[in-house]
């Protein structure tokens, strides 16, 4: 079961309040989930890891033309690909994000394991 600091319909609420409230949402972080990084293996994660630090803030890009995924959102780093927010989590994400409302990402954890869905935690914020 997914991590996340809100439930649906109360996310579902917050996107409604600030879709109205734009400059609001600019200065407002909700929290919406937290989430470990999917692909983390794959793309830039490995080589950037101690350079990372809890807290720094990442980029999410919506990608609704990925073949694997139409909700996809890729994670950045510094302009570095890390990898996806989790297929499983990513709908509410999609969702304000294709509604014009403003997300952010930080790095919520950064944890040394071997599992690499276990190395390195989001948070996903409503609002910049």
């Amino acid at each position: 079961m997914p991590a996340s600091a809100l439930s649906i319909p109360a996310a579902l609420l917050c996107l409604s309040l600030l879709q109205g409230a734009p400059a609001l949402a600019q200065h407002v972080g909700i929290l919406l989930q937290n989430s470990p990084l999917a692909g983390f293996q794959y793309y830039g994660g490995k080589i950037l890891w101690e350079e990372m630090r809890a807290g720094d803030r990442l980029a999410l890009i919506r990608e609704p033309d990925n073949p694997h995924d139409p909700r996809a959102i890729r994670v950045e780093w510094r302009g570095h690909k890390l990898g996806y927010l989790p297929r499983a989590e990513n709908r509410l994400v999609a969702l304000a994000m294709d509604q014009g409302t403003p997300v952010s990402g930080r790095i919520a954890a950064l944890t040394d394991h071997p599992n690499p869905w276990k190395r390195l935690r989001i948070d996903v914020l409503l609002g910049l």
